[in-house]
């Protein structure tokens, strides 16, 4: 057993490229082409203060809850209570589903420079007409495939996430320096400033998407225990891997600088607008359907296995009684259908956003920066809950542990990461002067609105729980809180059992004791020799408040 569970372990270099896989996506680079040498500061900065430290302090929580089911809702809501823990893995699934329409946004516009007139996938790439219907027909497509079972979308996303990703960014970065060496026109400046002006405001706004960039770290926790030495190995394999994936948006930004002016960029179609113009350069312009093609297949792929991936957490959560039966309904392959329509009809109204706003890009930038709030509040509760767990689950084992004694490197790493998640999620909501977003009226409501109605659904949901919500199939381990109650409440039982019992004793001797001496003869003995069982004793194994706390009342 022991020589099959080492033939499966994984290497630093392997769980690197893993999570470059799960985080890297080509479609946010021209966001940052926008601002040419100094778009390197902000990925770097990015990197250091939100990259690492989410990869490590999500590898700590796994790893103390590696045997526990529940993902966020377990690590926050073994720091702050199950309404908060509810909260975190509601805005990890809407996050998700917010996000889909501005990935398939790119898809769209992937698919229409298929073609071989570039005025014509240009013109067509801007129709939002031509962007909704493909935007909506791609994730109800990948939609019915999920309902049909997930065995084969691991296989498509690897693939998807090789061609669609991997190739096409060595490519690009390839196209670049080709470019450069054989005397091609540069329009990025290179001899301009590694830091940005920060006495423009505006200039560090359209940069905090970049946040964006690199969530989903914290998936790659789960595989803390895959590996030999996790504590030595795994911050290994998360700094090779923030290194690749840094090296990747610092270069494939660059290369869209030097071949597109800034002031040309526009975010859904500079990147084929980048290959398209590379290609023409080496006489190659057959290849840019080719690539158009491999970018969409990637982007399909990474929708077709996120469509239900995320609402598998919040399903599982839901059967222990936070959802109601509805949303824990399954297909016959056990396929959680009933939260897949859901997700979908708030995909399709958010697509419908593209009927008011200006125009595909300004579309496309609101929605990635109501995902970016989302999900910054998730990773405000996670940051802070990982402090505060190192202080309430002081005696937790922790196979990985940040720091090997004390607290201070956890303070470090978890408070770089909330106080930058903090600085994004502030930045989030100024509309970026770069792009034409239309009325700031309308920026703002959607943002402001839109993100206090998804915080505040939650809540109405925790608060209209019901005892029928729970799935009697399913088994959801209690918090160690709620353990501590339990254990309280049996010590408190039982110490008032024993002294119930002991009263009942003392009260049957005295008695005992009154009879002897009434009725034995002098110098006699007790004529009674056993004494009565104490009756009408408490010995109930729990209030009515244990209730209220158990995970699946």
């Amino acid at each position: 057993m022991a020589n099959i569970k080492n033939a499966v372990k994984l290497g630093v270099f392997t769980l690197a490229i893993m999570n470059v896989t799960a985080v890297v996506s080509l479609r946010g680079l021209p966001a940052e082409a926008v601002y040419g040498m100094s778009s390197a500061f902000y990925y770097l900065f990015a990197a250091i203060v939100f990259l690492i430290p989410t990869s490590l302090v999500a590898a700590e929580l796994a790893a103390m809850f590696q045997d526990k089911q529940g993902g966020v809702f377990r690590w926050v809501g073994e720091a702050y209570g199950k309404k908060i823990g509810f909260l975190a893995i509601w805005l990890q699934w809407i996050e998700s589903t917010i996000w889909y329409p501005t990935v398939l946004t790119f898809g769209a516009v992937s698919i229409a420079f298929i073609g071989m007139n570039d005025t014509h996938d240009m013109a067509l790439a801007s129709n939002k007409f031509y962007t909704l219907a493909v935007v909506l027909i791609i994730y109800w497509l990948a939609t019915f495939i999920s309902l049909k079972g997930m065995g084969w979308v691991g296989k498509v996303a690897k693939i998807g996430g090789m061609v669609g990703t991997i190739i096409p960014a060595a490519l690009l970065i390839i196209l670049g320096i080709v470019y450069l060496a054989t005397g091609g026109h540069s329009n990025l400046d290179f001899h301009s400033s590694f830091f940005p002006d920060f006495t423009n405001f505006d200039n560090v706004v359209l940069a905090a998407s970049i946040f964006l960039f690199y969530a989903g770290m914290e998936m790659g926790g789960i595989h803390v225990k895959d590996m030999e030495n996790p504590a030595k190995n795994y911050p290994k394999a998360v700094f090779i891997g923030a290194l690749i994936t840094v090296i990747i948006f610092v270069l494939g930004t660059f290369a869209l600088g030097i071949i597109i002016p800034a002031k040309d960029i526009n975010l859904t179609q500079s990147l084929l607008v980048g290959f398209d113009n590379y290609f023409q350069y080496i006489h190659s312009s057959w290849l840019s359907p080719i690539i158009a093609i491999a970018l969409a297949f990637g982007v399909l792929a990474g929708v077709l296995t996120w469509v239900a991936g995320p609402s598998k957490g919040i399903f599982a959560v839901g059967k222990a009684g936070y959802m109601p039966p509805f949303f824990q309904k399954t297909n016959k392959l056990g396929v959680q259908k009933n939260i897949l329509f859901i997700q979908g009809g708030a995909v399709t109204l958010l697509s419908l956003l593209f009927v008011v706003m200006p125009s595909v890009q300004s579309f496309y930038q609101i929605l990635s920066q109501l995902t970016v709030i989302l999900y910054l509040i998730m990773y405000l509760l996670m940051f802070s809950g990982a402090i505060y767990l190192r202080y309430n689950m002081k005696k937790a084992n922790r196979p990985f542990r940040i720091g090997k004694n004390g607290n201070s490197l956890m303070w470090i790493i978890g408070g770089l990461g909330f106080c930058g998640s903090l600085l994004a999620f502030i930045l989030s909501f100024i509309p970026p002067s770069q792009i034409s977003t239309g009325s700031n009226t309308v920026w703002f409501s959607v943002l402001i609105i839109g993100a206090l109605v998804v915080v505040v659904a939650p809540f109405i949901i925790y608060a209209s729980r019901k005892p029928s919500w729970t799935d009697p199939n399913t088994e959801f381990e209690p918090f160690h809180w709620e353990v501590q109650a339990q254990t309280a409440n049996v010590s408190a039982t039982a110490t008032t059992t024993s002294s119930a019992t002991a009263s009942a004793s003392n009260s049957t001797s005295a008695s005992n004791s009154a009879k002897t001496s009434t009725t034995a003869p002098t110098g006699g003995s007790s004529a009674s020799s056993s004494n009565p069982s104490p009756s009408g004793s408490d010995v109930s194994s729990g209030s009515a408040d244990d209730k209220d706390k158990n995970p699946t009342s």
